[in-house]
């Protein structure tokens, strides 16, 4: 369903995916998903490939639209770092899709997740940061914290995070540049708020046989019961992975996998 709705004076657009059969006598949960620098909503929608996932496990989809970074004219979110002369606020812009959704559909409002690619994974560092009591969990491909989002940071609650990142990422370095901090450095942000007691790292599976695999690290026995994870991926560049892709891993059933775990006030005991 393609939605418009005019927020601080722009005309913003999103996307909402709702499964059939879905059945919204009871609370179901609420994914962002957010696309990338010069990308499009509906172009997220198409390669991500989360619709399959709600179709079984049940949950709503929302795809909002970024709006345009007048000093580029390329769709952005303005999370700092290269967009800091936007002036769009995109953490108000989420914050009312979450109230927008909850007006009209039967929202669990403890379970409200978001993801991005690249911008959009900069862009849900920064909800977590700055929408921290409105969202459960996030988790970021390709993307980090810009030094604008890390210094700045302040959650109000234990927050699960999971990066997924390539050790040859040109856009968005492992090893960070002026627009972002390293993935080392925001994963280290993760654990020290988190109180994370424990780290393990183990091998990725060279799942398509081409010699490579990648390195997933966890940070365990954290605040709520909650995990942060890294999934750093061998001679993988700026791309969102998939099994159809030749990728050994799929980011879309990874990131649900993990989300589905957790709500706003850590792991869910069932």
């Amino acid at each position: 369903m393609y939605c418009r709705v005019k927020r601080q004076n722009l005309d913003r657009e999103f996307f909402v995916y709702i499964p059939d059969g879905i059945d919204t006598s009871s609370p179901v949960p609420l994914l962002f998903g957010l696309h990338g620098y010069t990308s499009r909503a509906v172009w997220f929608l198409g390669y991500s490939n989360f619709q399959p996932i709600a179709d079984e496990e049940k949950f709503i989809i929302i795809y909002p639209q970024g709006s345009i970074l007048q000093s580029t004219g390329q769709t952005h979110w303005n999370v700092g770092g290269w967009t800091t002369t936007s002036s769009t606020d995109d953490v108000d812009f989420i914050s009312s899709l979450i109230d927008w959704s909850a007006e009209n559909y039967n929202i669990n409002l403890n379970r409200v997740y978001s993801t991005g690619m690249s911008n959009g994974g900069y862009m849900s560092y920064r909800l977590a940061c700055e929408l921290s009591y409105k969202t459960a969990a996030i988790a970021s491909v390709t993307g980090s914290m810009t030094p604008q989002t890390y210094n700045n940071c302040s959650p109000n609650h234990p927050t699960a995070v999971l990066q997924i990142h390539g050790d040859v990422d040109g856009v968005v370095p492992y090893y960070g540049d002026w627009k972002g901090r390293s993935i080392p450095d925001v994963m280290n942000y993760w654990k020290e708020y988190n109180d994370c007691q424990f780290e393990d790292i183990s091998t990725v599976p060279d799942v398509n046989e081409d010699g490579d695999g990648g390195f997933f690290f966890v940070y365990d026995q954290c605040l709520a019961d909650i995990q942060s994870q890294l999934y750093l991926m061998t001679n993988m560049g700026h791309e969102w992975p998939r099994f159809s892709n030749g990728n050994d891993i799929d980011a879309a059933q990874v990131i649900w996998q993990f989300f589905s775990q957790y709500d706003i006030d850590g792991r869910i005991n069932e």
